[in-house]
Formats: C-alpha cells, sequence, structure tokens
C-alpha cells in the first residue's frame, strides 16, 4: 500500500516509530496531486516547495525528540475560504482572485501548532453558495467515483482530494451541509461540529449564524484526531464557546448497546432514492444487531426548513457580502465614472450568478416592508424547528437520516434549476438552523458504484456520542475501505 492510501492515524504510528519521514511522505501526497489532479482539478493552488521545507522542518523536531501533535507531519489541505496567511484566499471567487490575507484562521494557527503539514488550497462553489462545486470562477472539481459527476458542495473539493488519496485530511466549511453532502458523494467521513466549537475566525463569511468548520477524513479515528486539534475557545470569535472540550479519541470505543436511535419518517420518505432508503435501513439493522434500538418518529415542520434556511443563509449572505466593494481589497473593475459606477461594475463582474441571486433575495427578505413577512418569520420557523430537536433528543440519543435525496448527480444536470440544486440539501439544512452536530459515514454504494452516505444527528456539544456509533459501525463493516479506481 502506497503512503497517500494510509489513514492519517496509521500514518502518525509509522512516523513515532521513524519507520518514514514527513518529506517522504509530503513527497508521496505531492506525487500523487500531480498524476491524479489534472483528472480531479481538486487544487487552487499547490505549495510544492513550501510543503517540502515545511516537513522536513517536522523531521528535524521529531528526531531532536520533540512531543509533537498527532498530526504532526501529515499533509493536508483546506478549502479556500480559509485565511492563509500570505497565500491566495480566493473564495473561487474572480473578486477574490488576488486575495493573499494578512494572517491565518484560528483553526490554522491550531493545525500547524499540531505540526501538520498543508500542501495546498481547494476549489469550492464561489463564496460557499452551491452543492455541486459548478459554481467555482476557476475549474469545475469532478467526482474521484465517476469524473462526469459533481462532487457535491460547497466543500466539493475537500472531499474529492481525501476520496482521491491528494491530502490525507481535509477541512471544509459547512452552513448547510457543505461538508455533509460532499462527504456522502465521495464516500469519505465529515463532520459538521456543535455550533460555536470550532473557530470562525478566519473563514470567509456566507452566512455567520450558521456556518461552521469542520474535517473531511479517510475514517472515524482520522475525524476524532482532527477534531482534537480544531476545537476549543477563541476569544477572536464572539460565538466561540468557553467550555471544556473533551478528548474525542476516548468515544472510539466500539460499543453501541443500549443506544436510542430515532429515524424520522419526513426523511425516509418521498423523494428519497429508494437504494438510499435500502442502504440506511441496511445500516440501522447492523446497529441493532450490535445491540442498538431503533424506531421511527415525526420530525415535524421539516418541510419549513429549506426555505427557512435559504432566507437566513441569502439575508445574511447578502449583508456579509457587501463589503466587496472594489476599494479596499479584491477585484476592481477597471472602467468607472464615479463612486456608484465603480460599485456597481465591481459587484456586476466580480460575482457570479448564484452569489448575484443569494445576494438579491437576500436583500430583498432585509427590505422594508418584507422584513417581518420573511426574514423574521423564518427565524421564529428556526426557533420551532429546534425546539422539535430538543423534544426529539429527551428519546433519543442519536438520529439518523440519509444524507441526500439521491447519489452524485451528473455535472450539468441541475444547474439550469436552481429550486432544484437547492432541493439537494433537504436531509442537512435543518442541523445549521438548530446549531447541531451531524456526522456522515460510508454506508453502502448504488447500483452504479456510487457512494451513499448516512447521516448521524447528535445532541448539541454531543460529538462523543456520534463518533461511538460510527465508530462502532465502521468498525463491523467494510465500506470505508472502498476506494475511487483512478
Amino acid at each position: 500500500m502506497e503512503l497517500y492510501q494510509l489513514t492519517a492515524h496509521a500514518l502518525r504510528d509509522l512516523l513515532r516509530k521513524k519507520e518514514i519521514s514527513s518529506i517522504e511522505l509530503t513527497k508521496s501526497i505531492l506525487d500523487r496531486i500531480n498524476l491524479t489532479d489534472p483528472q480531479i482539478q481538486s487544487y487552487l493552488t499547490v505549495m510544492h516547495e513550501q510543503a517540502l521545507n515545511n516537513a522536513q522542518e517536522i523531521d528535524k523536531r521529531m528526531s531532536a525528540g520533540e512531543q509533537l501533535g498527532d498530526l504532526a507531519g501529515i499533509p493536508m489541505a483546506l478549502k479556500d475560504n480559509i485565511c492563509t496567511e500570505g497565500i491566495l484566499t480566493t473564495c473561487a471567487s474572480k473578486m477574490l482572485h488576488n486575495f493573499k490575507p494578512p494572517y491565518d484562521a484560528t483553526v490554522v494557527k491550531k493545525l500547524k501548532k499540531e505540526g501538520t503539514v498543508l500542501v495546498g488550497k481547494l476549489n469550492m462553489d464561489e463564496f460557499a453558495m452551491g452543492s455541486s462545486t459548478e459554481n467555482s470562477y476557476f475549474k469545475q472539481t469532478k467526482n474521484p467515483y465517476d469524473l462526469d459527476r459533481v462532487p457535491g458542495g460547497s466543500s466539493g473539493a475537500s472531499a474529492a482530494a481525501v476520496a482521491a488519496d491528494e491530502a490525507i485530511f481535509t477541512l471544509g466549511s459547512d452552513t448547510g451541509g457543505s461538508i455533509r453532502q460532499p462527504a456522502a458523494f465521495c464516500g469519505v467521513v465529515g463532520m459538521k461540529p456543535t455550533y460555536g466549537t470550532v473557530s470562525r475566525f478566519g473563514l470567509v463569511a456566507f452566512a455567520s449564524s450558521l456556518d461552521q468548520i469542520g474535517p473531511l477524513t479517510k475514517d472515524v479515528t482520522d475525524c476524532a484526531l482532527v477534531l482534537n486539534a480544531i476545537t476549543g475557545h477563541d476569544p477572536m470569535d464572539s460565538t466561540s464557546l468557553n467550555i471544556k472540550y473533551p478528548d474525542y479519541t476516548k468515544a472510539l470505543v466500539n460499543n453501541v448497546k443500549g443506544l436510542k436511535i430515532g429515524v424520522p419518517k419526513e426523511y425516509m420518505g418521498e423523494g428519497i432514492n429508494a437504494e438510499i432508503r435500502h442502504s440506511v435501513l441496511n445500516a440501522l439493522e447492523i446497529l441493532k444487531s450490535l445491540g442498538a434500538e431503533y424506531e421511527e418518529f415525526s420530525l415535524p415542520l421539516t418541510e419549513y426548513a429549506l426555505p427557512a434556511y435559504y432566507l437566513i443563509s441569502s439575508a445574511e449572505a447578502s449583508s456579509n457580502l457587501a463589503r466587496y466593494d472594489g476599494i479596499k481589497y479584491g477585484y476592481r473593475t477597471g472602467q468607472f465614472k464615479d463612486l456608484l459606477d465603480l460599485y456597481k461594475k465591481t459587484r456586476s463582474e466580480g460575482f457570479g450568478t448564484e452569489v448575484k441571486r443569494r445576494i438579491m433575495l437576500g436583500t430583498y427578505a432585509l427590505s422594508s416592508g418584507y422584513y417581518d413577512a420573511y426574514y423574521k418569520k423564518a427565524q421564529q420557523v428556526r426557533t420551532l424547528i429546534k425546539k422539535s430537536f430538543d423534544d426529539a433528543f429527551s428519546r433519543y440519543d442519536v438520529i439518523i437520516t440519509p444524507t441526500t435525496p439521491t447519489t452524485a448527480f451528473k455535472i450539468g444536470e441541475k444547474s439550469k434549476d436552481p429550486l432544484e440544486m437547492y432541493a439537494a440539501d433537504i436531509c442537512t439544512v435543518s442541523l445549521n438552523i438548530a446549531g447541531l452536530p451531524g456526522l456522515v459515514i460510508p454506508c453502502g454504494l448504488d447500483s452504479k458504484g456510487l457512494p451513499i452516505g448516512m447521516q448521524l444527528i447528535g445532541k448539541a456539544f454531543d460529538e462523543a456520542t456520534l463518533l461511538r456509533t460510527a465508530y462502532t459501525f465502521e468498525q463491523n463493516t467494510e465500506y470505508h475501505k472502498i476506494r475511487p479506481n483512478l
């Protein structure tokens, strides 16, 4: 087995035993990127020289006997909306095509402290708005299982890079399913932590009350290791929670005896592909055979989650994206008559179609005369959705659903109909609305050989139960070992 195919925890053990070096491992990943990324198109920036220099430095520190983190020497990559000092951070937009931040995001500082090796920045839907990575200004990332299909979005390249072994792990951001949906499409593990557990400082904002950074990994153990590295209070983020965070690796126990699982019937009915439904039910039966119990129940207001999400997220996007005016940084139009013309032309030329659509939708929802009818009502629905989850978690330890209504769709198949594209998020958006953690794990393949992902939803701050459930499922099945033929 090649080094790039191994998990972070397997590589950690080899590095600690000095059976391999970080520079050897990093070269393996860079060679893999050179070989496969012309097909996959995951990377917007690859940092060959810097990555090798960092790996060499880590090797020196290890040789000197320095105690480093579990992820020391491990090559990883970041979604291109996470700020990296002096390294292009474009959000896959013409608007930020030349933007090099003067600072690192908090998660980047934490990973540097761990001793990880950053190999590059990854493609995405522009400003994280999309479900297919088709909205990037620069390129179209492909699904490693079928190059004619999308990898999901907006963290599509973050999932594709892990599936194609072009990074040992990656970080993405999740506003309405943008880590979990690509994880399902690409057959990897993806987690959206509880809102407030991972600092958003240095994450370019889409919708501030919904955005959350999280890991995409090859297995559940790696997910726990990355979560350990990136969680924690940050005074630079006013929504970051100052609580005691556990060691998530202690949740990696192969035992679900007595676990109570709820299965909302609204997520298993009309619109969900029959093969996906069958795979999730099969996974539930496996968990039942291992000592868990599950039952169907009703999660009311599910049908209102999608419209509430798109109203709230678009309103916040309208406000957050007002800063891109051609004055301070980023793209500026070449010719303009006056200040108003500069704003108008810069934003018209700098933003793509989907971003403009959401800015207009959000501005409309926030405008005088419509605020109460749309935005305020969406926030009231948000409160009711959160309450319905609270009620469910008084009876269940975990809620399990499909992640997506379909497996990965073909490139261009849904891009002409925005509403059909938005419907791809139907199973994922309610978690962001309620601020809950969600973990996606592979649970099968459809008849076309495309991955199917199962979504585990937990109580706020109870990532440990999700990891235990997913780990137990993983230890008793082989789905996580399936890899695309590239």
